[in-house]
């Protein structure tokens, strides 16, 4: 007779037991006290001149030995040195100063053209010698200004442009850099597909460019324009060697010789107005670079989402 054994279904072992569930935290940054001191430094390293500067143009031309140079004086003065500063030898500063705009209009102004212009062609369009021209342009950037401004003035006096506004604006129209930046700034930002859409539209190149490849290049054409504006508006080698008549000079140079006063048998020493005029100057600077902020970050904003 056939035994027939029953066997019991296996009992889960997971059944009525209570399952822990680990649940990770995400981890805190770790704070760095040495950078956070490092940091710090930097930042102070980087605004104490401009805290000097401010301070010290508050003070009259006594004031500035009677005290210490980051505590304010007795007298507030900030004012009466501003007047002074457009008054003061025939209101030369109020010169200096449009000479420093015209420099910057036209010098920084036209060296952006010129790189946008030439950076974009040389992205979008293949030619024999464009490695030739990679190089040259690299090596431009290598060399630095004040090693070429010798050789300019050399040049220049033969030609007969020395002392002259042109000395400063036609050497400032070339910018290394700024080509190189909207060089490789264009071979991302504009699309060939784009261009290749426009140009079976029956577009023109010129018009290609200004209405479908300017706007795409406005962030790389500002920071161009920065730099350029910045690099002009602070320059200092090549007015000296260049310009004799201060009624050409820039603020940079005329600044200087107003410093220089103070050195000279019969000179008058105007530190409260060099100072007052320092501050002035940078005035302009600061406005451009919060007015064009935005176009920065656009571009920034543009490049996260691009890719």
């Amino acid at each position: 007779m056939a035994t027939t054994s029953i066997t019991k279904p296996a009992r889960p072992q997971t059944a009525g037991r209570r399952q822990l569930t680990i649940r990770r935290q995400a981890p805190h940054p770790r704070k760095s006290a040495m950078l956070t001191a490092l940091t710090g430094l930097v930042l102070i390293y980087a605004l104490l001149p401009l805290v000097w500067l401010v301070i010290n143009a508050t003070k009259t031309q006594q004031g500035l030995f009677d005290s210490f140079g980051l505590a304010p004086a007795d007298d507030f003065a900030l004012f009466g040195n501003i007047a002074d500063t457009f008054t003061y030898d025939d209101g030369i500063f109020t010169r200096w100063l449009l000479n420093t705009l015209l420099y910057v209009s036209l010098g920084a102004g036209g060296a952006t053209v010129l790189a946008t212009l030439a950076g974009y062609g040389l992205a979008k369009f293949d030619f024999p010698g464009k490695k030739a021209v990679f190089a040259v342009v690299i090596g431009a950037v290598a060399v630095p200004g004040t090693a070429l401004a010798v050789p300019t003035f050399l040049m220049f006096s033969k030609l007969g442009l020395t002392n002259t506004p042109w000395a400063i604006i036609i050497p400032s129209l070339i910018s290394p850099f700024g080509l190189y930046l909207i060089w490789t700034f264009a071979s991302d930002a504009v699309p060939t597909e784009m261009i290749e859409s426009a140009r079976v539209d029956g577009a023109g190149e010129f018009r290609t460019f200004f209405s479908v490849s300017a706007p795409l290049l406005a962030p790389g054409t500002v920071t161009v324009l920065l730099f350029n504006v910045v690099a002009t508006w602070n320059n200092y080698f090549l007015p000296l060697i260049m310009l004799k008549d201060p009624d050409w000079y820039p603020l940079t140079i005329g600044l200087n010789s107003w410093n220089q006063q103070a050195g000279t048998a019969g000179g008058e020493a105007v530190f409260n107005l060099v100072i007052t005029g320092s501050l002035l100057t940078i005035v302009p600077l600061i406005a451009a670079f919060l007015l064009l902020q935005r176009y920065w970050q656009s571009g920034l904003a543009a490049g996260s989402v691009k890719g």
